[in-house]
């Protein structure tokens, strides 16, 4: 009974080896997706804000909704949060980026902008995937607001108790 258990696994085992794994060809290198002026196009997301991202070869220049990235996002640390992926790519200042977003506070649209940011390069230069992936940039963070419940002032705290 082993030796036919064994050799039926054996037959598995040299069929498997010979097809490609759900959803992936076999040797066939991700192609660039770019539109006609050579940008590549990506959407972000973190909380409610969503951000569309055009990546195109460049000087650097960062343009959020119409205005200077420096104007935008005041704050260094949200600058810094939207340069991660350049800099991770080892692409600092090769790139322009034009986004628009909507929705949310400042810090969830500069983590929209910086998961819109990851994906736009990938779609751009397909190598990076592995790298912006390691470093987390391409994972949209599913955390967003609990919704207010019935019978509570917010999503969990209760009213104030009172004895009297």
């Amino acid at each position: 009974m082993s030796e036919q258990m064994t050799g039926t696994l054996a037959d598995l085992k040299t069929l498997v080896q010979g097809t490609p794994a759900a959803g992936e060809s076999p040797s066939a290198p991700r192609e660039p997706k770019r539109d006609q002026w050579g940008r590549a196009y990506a959407t972000g997301r973190r909380k409610d804000a969503v951000a569309r991202v055009w990546v195109k070869p460049g000087k650097g220049q960062i343009e959020v909704n119409g205005k200077p990235v420096v104007q935008y996002f005041a704050r260094p640390v949200l600058r810094m949060l939207i340069t991660q992926p350049f800099l991770v790519a080892d692409r600092y200042q090769q790139f322009d980026v034009m986004a628009t977003v909507t929705g949310g506070g400042l810090s969830g649209q500069a983590g929209a902008v910086r998961h819109g940011i990851s994906r736009a390069l990938t779609n751009y230069e397909p190598e990076l995937r592995s790298i912006l992936k390691k470093a987390g940039f391409l994972t949209r963070d599913p955390r967003v607001v609990e919704r207010k419940k019935y019978g509570k002032a917010k999503a969990r705290r209760s009213f104030q108790f009172s004895k009297r």
